[in-house]
C-alpha cells in the first residue's frame, strides 16, 4: 500500500509540476504577445530573459520541495557576473536548458524553429530575443551581435540530446561563433542518475525516483583561432570527461 501511495505521489510531483510550468509559460505568453510590439528591444530583452529565469527557477524549486527531485546547480552562480561567453553543456535531457537558464539572468538561447513558434514558449522567446537555430548563417550573425549586450549564449554543441555515449558528434557552429565573436567557451557538465526525458523518452513515462541532477563547470576554452582544431579539442574534452555512461550515475551516488 505504501509503495502504491509513493508511486502515486511521484506521478503527482512530475505531472503537476509540468502542468505548473505550462501554466506559467502560457500566462507569460499572453503578456509577452502584448509587450513584444510595445517595448523597445533594449527593455524587452532583459525583461524577457529575467522572467524566463524566474519561471524556470520556480518550477525547479517546486520539484525540489517534493523531496523526490534534487538539483545541485550552485556551480552556475559563478557565471552570473562573467563577461560575454558561450555556455556549452552536454545534453542528456530536456531539462538541461531549464536548469542552466534558471540560474542566469542574461542568457540568449539558441532554439529550434518549432520551439520559437510554440504556443507555450514562442512569444516569451521572441521577447527575450532568443535565436532561431536556422538558417545557420543568420543564427551565427545574431549570436555574435547579441554579445554586445554583455550577455551569455547558451548553445548545446551536440545540437540535440545525447544518443551516442559519451557524446554525440558536435556541430561546428559553436566554433564559428566563438571565433567570429572572439569570446571564450565555458563547458558545463550535467550529470544525472536518470534517463528521464532523454532522447526517445515519452513525456508521460515516469522514471524511478528520487532523481538527481548535478551541474559542474568544466574547462573554459579561449576564443579559437583555428575552428577545426577547436572542435576536435572540444569533442575530445567532452569524450574524456563524460566517459561511457559517466553522465548517468547509479541512484544515490550524487
Amino acid at each position: 500500500m505504501t509503495r502504491r501511495l509513493l508511486e502515486l505521489y511521484d506521478y503527482l510531483v512530475l505531472y503537476l509540476g509540468l502542468f505548473w510550468l505550462g501554466i506559467q509559460c502560457l500566462g507569460w505568453t499572453l503578456v509577452a504577445v502584448i509587450l513584444y510590439p510595445l517595448l523597445p528591444e533594449r527593455w524587452g530583452r532583459p525583461l524577457g530573459r529575467w522572467v524566463i529565469m524566474a519561471a524556470f527557477r520556480m518550477y525547479l524549486a517546486s520539484l525540489s520541495l517534493s523531496r523526490r527531485c534534487h538539483f545541485d546547480l550552485s556551480a552556475l552562480d559563478a557565471l552570473r557576473d562573467e563577461p560575454p561567453l558561450i555556455i556549452a553543456p552536454n545534453h542528456p535531457c530536456l531539462l538541461d536548458a531549464v536548469m542552466v537558464i534558471s540560474r542566469l539572468p542574461n542568457v540568449a538561447c539558441v532554439l529550434k524553429a518549432n520551439l520559437m513558434n510554440n504556443i507555450f514558449l514562442g512569444a516569451g522567446a521572441r521577447l527575450a530575443r532568443y535565436i532561431r537555430s536556422e538558417p545557420v548563417r543568420n543564427m551565427v550573425h545574431l549570436a555574435v551581435d547579441d554579445f554586445k549586450y554583455g550577455s551569455h549564449l547558451l548553445l548545446f554543441p551536440e545540437g540535440t540530446r545525447t544518443t551516442h555515449d559519451p557524446v554525440n558528434p558536435l556541430k561546428g557552429s559553436i566554433g564559428l561563433i566563438a571565433h567570429q565573436a572572439q569570446v571564450p567557451v565555458q563547458t558545463v557538465l550535467i550529470e544525472t542518475d536518470t534517463h528521464y526525458l532523454s532522447k526517445g523518452w515519452t513525456l508521460f513515462r515516469k522514471p524511478a525516483m528520487p532523481i538527481t541532477y548535478r551541474v559542474r563547470l568544466g574547462r573554459r576554452f579561449d576564443p579559437p583561432q583555428n575552428t577545426q582544431q577547436f572542435m576536435t579539442e572540444l569533442h575530445e574534452y567532452f569524450a574524456n570527461e563524460l566517459v561511457v555512461d559517466s553522465a548517468f550515475h547509479p541512484p544515490g551516488t550524487l
